[in-house]
């Protein structure tokens, strides 16, 4: 039973996503930032800042024959990138401020690195994975709301800043689905340039 119950285990698709972390520091500023709206909109579901991260590419659904295959293809996209400087620099919503689903902290990106990384990576994939048709727009997300929320003018005007920070690892993130929020367990982090891939259950490789 054991052995059956674990194959059924190892068949099940895993959902996947490869995303930038974000610094400690730069959490506290989003924080900080945001705490005067959580009265405000009450309702909202708010993103634990533990689950705080810049979406690079969602794959979603992965079957076990891709296991392998993703990570050596996100190390390829990771190994032909550079590292890039960012910083945390405003606030915003989607899909506007009359119909707010998602706020969010938006990042600095003036030497178009996290638009690079992300083309990169979605070249990488493309074949088992469909690619995106969007312009790539760096943020995290902090809330959701459904039904959407109607933002006041000053929301734009939060005061949001965080010291810059170079992003030098891209990492790809499984997501196992429970309540109250979901739960992300890193698989592996690569190095933007290559050189360097880790696994959490593993020493760094040189």
């Amino acid at each position: 039973m054991g052995r059956d119950r674990a194959a059924r285990e190892e068949a099940r698709p895993l959902r996947l996503f490869v995303a930038i972390e974000i610094p400690e520091e730069a959490k506290a500023s989003v924080e900080e930032a945001f705490a005067p709206w959580r009265d405000v909109f009450p309702r909202a579901r708010w993103v634990p800042p533990a689950n705080w991260h810049v979406t690079v590419k969602f794959l979603g659904r992965t079957w076990p024959r891709l296991r392998d295959w993703v990570p050596e293809r996100v190390e390829a996209a990771a190994a032909g990138s550079r590292p890039f400087p960012t910083a945390i620099s405003d606030v915003g919503s989607f899909p506007s401020r009359k119909r707010g689903r998602v706020l969010w902290a938006g990042l600095i990106d003036e030497e178009g690195g996290f638009a690079a990384l992300a083309s990169a990576v979605d070249r990488s994939l493309e074949g088992e994975f469909a690619a995106e048709t969007r312009p790539f727009h760096p943020h995290l997300t902090v809330a959701r709301s459904d039904p959407p929320v109607a933002l006041p003018p000053d929301y734009r005007e939060t005061p949001l800043a965080s010291d810059p920070w170079e992003v030098d690892r891209v990492v790809l993130f499984q997501s196992h689905l429970q309540r109250p929020a979901p739960r992300y367990e890193p698989m592996a982090r690569f190095s933007l340039g290559g050189g360097v891939r880790e696994h959490p259950t593993l020493r760094e490789v040189q």
